[in-house]
């Protein structure tokens, strides 16, 4: 008698992960780290054989949309969309650059037109880029507070990149840039490939925007 075939594990669904990059030139550091975040990201999960579906918001292109958004109430249709698919990510990097010590006004207006409840329980892995070292402190300062008031789940090791550390070699108190990348993609995709019932509902597209 021939034994009954099993049937084949379902593939698992993808990791929806969304990159939010708030640099203005082009290109950027800023999009640069991001990118780079992103492949690490990419290559743990692969190693979890999770495929990965990545969205990538470039606030530069959406200025004038944020911009319409403040004074009228009403969201166009590209950050409509762009804001969607950040509240319906499995995981998020966000990345600024540094301004007068903290966030860019661009990064913060962007995530200020989201419903408050829109990133509850999302993994999220900050990262800024500046001109020096000195400006580091804005991940704990600024970032970390903006993604605990909504509520997300901030990976423990957040980046900074300063000009001195692309291509360098960090210092003898530090690691390198690419160190820092790979730690902080690991606990991020520890995260994206566990459970998410703690994670919020997700949301319905009119309910996006505070």
């Amino acid at each position: 008698m021939t034994a009954p075939r099993t049937a084949p594990a379902p593939a698992p669904a993808p990791v929806r992960l969304a990159v939010v990059s708030a640099g203005l030139g082009v290109p950027s550091r800023t999009r640069l780290l991001a990118d780079r975040i992103t492949a690490s990201v990419r290559g743990e999960l692969a190693s979890r054989e999770r495929p990965v579906e990545v969205t990538v918001v470039e606030l530069r292109d959406l200025a004038v949309p944020i911009a319409h958004h403040l004074v009228t109430g009403f969201p166009p249709p590209a950050l409509e969309e762009a804001s969607l698919a950040v509240a319906r990510a499995d995981g998020l990097i966000a990345v600024t650059p540094v301004f007068s010590a903290s966030f860019s006004g661009l990064f913060k207006s962007f995530f200020d037109l989201l419903d408050p409840d829109a990133l509850t329980g999302t993994p999220v892995l900050a990262a800024a880029t500046g001109g020096t070292a000195r400006h580091s402190l804005v991940l704990e300062h600024a970032l970390r507070p903006l993604f605990a008031h909504l509520r997300a789940r901030t990976v423990p090791t957040a980046v900074y990149a300063a000009s001195e550390d692309w291509g360098g070699a960090g210092d003898a108190l530090t690691e390198d840039l690419p160190a820092r990348i790979g730690r902080a993609a690991r606990e991020l995709a520890v995260l994206l490939d566990g459970p998410a019932a703690d994670r919020a509902p997700q949301p319905d597209p009119a309910d996006l925007f505070a």
